[in-house]
């Protein structure tokens, strides 16, 4: 009996209140933060996409909430990295860029996992800002061998990051002004042939580009829809929106 591509894990919903330890720039536009607190020795996260909530509270109001994907974790340790595209600052990216060590955060989950078979012969992976914390976590988690190919959507030379990987990476970035334009990417994907065998795409970008991208994949290239993973980790003029599953 065949393995099923995607196995679902779900979790205790847990708030933890994290401070931070150290402050960097990954690249001029993408701020880390590596942040601490006791309670993340229980923390579970089993792939790379997943994502959690960062909590901010208001003064008479309901808390607001944004999503983030944890770019890695360390158990012994205690500690979470984030990273965080600098772009028009909302609460989460206006909190990234004010924020000192020493201050703290909540967060709250993961609510589960998605966790995406390992026996593939080939993975390609496509994502904007948002989706390079994910990116470089799963490509840095991959097994020695692994055959991956990356394809980040940037704006130019200056956001782009470097892996390290025991997988064979194919690393390639794609430098374009607008992110939500889906042209440009569907032109940059066309150009990457896909290797021989059975592969997996991973697509997370602004959702009408996800969609474009995943149509491509289905229409052009014939891919199998389920060995592919398309997601909107944002919507053009839509705050705090995202879009987990494109079908």
């Amino acid at each position: 009996m065949n393995q099923p591509v995607i196995t679902r894990h779900r979790f205790d919903i847990h708030r933890r209140e994290l401070t931070v330890i150290e402050k960097s720039h990954v690249t001029p536009k993408m701020i880390r933060l590596v942040l601490q607190g006791p309670h993340l020795q229980e923390f579970h996260s089993l792939s790379p996409d997943d994502h959690i909530k960062l909590v901010f509270d208001q003064d008479g109001a309901e808390p607001m909430m944004r999503e983030y994907t944890p770019r890695a974790f360390d158990l012994d340790t205690a500690t979470i990295t984030l990273d965080f595209a600098v772009h028009q600052a909302g609460p989460a990216t206006q909190w990234a860029i004010d924020a000192q060590v020493g201050d703290s955060l909540k967060i709250a989950g993961p609510r589960g996992s998605a966790v995406i078979a390992q026996d593939f012969d080939w993975y390609l992976l496509i994502g904007d800002e948002t989706a390079l914390p994910a990116m470089g976590r799963w490509v840095e988690e991959m097994r020695a061998g692994t055959k991956v190919t990356t394809l980040g959507l940037v704006q130019d030379r200056a956001e782009e990051q470097n892996f390290t990987t025991a997988a064979e990476l194919q690393g390639h970035w794609l430098h374009r002004a607008d992110p939500t334009d889906p042209a440009v990417a569907v032109d940059a994907v066309a150009d990457l042939p896909c290797p021989e065998g059975r592969g997996f795409v991973w697509i997370a970008a602004e959702a009408a580009v996800a969609k474009a991208l995943r149509e491509y994949f289905l229409t052009q290239r014939n891919h199998p829809r389920d060995c592919m993973k398309a997601a909107g980790y944002w919507v053009n003029g839509q705050a705090d929106t995202s879009i987990k599953s494109i079908d």
